[in-house]
């Protein structure tokens, strides 16, 4: 049977199944491990404040190993991103420029996601302070505490595929399809903020609430805006921040007892 003699039940019963089995191999299984790291937290004797989740750790103590492993860790994982571009091609439609993943507007992608890492980005680590200093959020060790000469790069990497992945697969792809089967735009946005929030627990209620926020927010401008591309660049952004900020800031006297692991 064909796209274009497909009836209307079987295509979406197509793009359900397409649903459960792209989110339950990506991030809806992220969603549910981390909720039941979030309850096992939670039962802990130790409160979540003394607690702490590392990002980004060295995989192997040989730099070129390192490398290795880490650049075949993004391989991998954008061959996920990879796929859903598959789900989403048909003839004659280039799914990334559907979206709007490509370099068509690249001066004002730049522009704007440089303009969301101030008004999310900044935000963020305040709401993350204050998540810490009420016990909601525990200590996120975004890197090793020192930088490597190697590292940089890797680090830089790991920002660039969850700023892909998240909002290639978050935004462009699951719209798509929930638009596709009816979905309104309203509970589009609430249940991808929803997953995107649930994949972030195990670092605390705080940042799940955080990310919750940035969810509705990334989903309203893509909504508004047809393009996936700056929020890819906002989330790159904010990410390389995090990763290759954090052992500059425990570098720093008047950081570090901000942002130091819990002991």
């Amino acid at each position: 049977m064909t796209t274009a003699d497909a009836s209307p039940a079987y295509t979406r019963t197509r793009l359900r199944w397409e649903v459960v089995l792209v989110l339950s191999a990506t991030f809806g299984a992220s969603a549910v491990y981390s909720l039941l790291r979030l309850v096992r937290r939670r039962l802990s004797e130790t409160p979540l404040s003394q607690q702490s989740t590392q990002l980004n750790p060295t995989l192997d103590t040989v730099p070129v190993w390192d490398i290795i492993y880490n650049c075949l860790d993004v391989f991998f994982d954008l061959m996920l991103v990879g796929l859903v571009v598959y789900l989403l091609w048909e003839p004659g439609r280039n799914a990334l420029r559907a979206m709007g993943v490509d370099f068509t507007r690249f001066g004002s992608d730049l522009a704007r996601g440089a303009l969301f890492v101030v008004v999310i980005g900044v935000p963020g680590i305040g709401l993350y302070l204050l998540g810490r200093m009420f016990g909601v959020t525990v200590a996120v060790q975004a890197s090793e505490s020192t930088l490597a000469w190697w590292s940089i790069g890797t680090l830089a990497l790991s920002a660039l595929r969850s700023g892909v992945m998240e909002e290639v697969i978050m935004i462009g792809w699951l719209f798509d399809r929930f638009r596709r089967l009816g979905v309104g735009p309203v509970a589009t946005i609430v249940v991808s903020a929803l997953i995107r929030g649930a994949y972030h627990s195990y670092q605390g209620e705080g940042p799940m609430v955080g990310n919750i926020l940035m969810g509705l927010v990334f989903g309203w401008l893509y909504l508004r805006w047809n393009r996936v591309m700056p929020l890819v660049i906002a989330h790159t952004l904010i990410d390389v921040i995090a990763f290759i900020g954090y052992p500059l800031a425990l570098a720093s006297p008047f950081l570090a007892p901000l942002f130091a692991p819990a002991s």
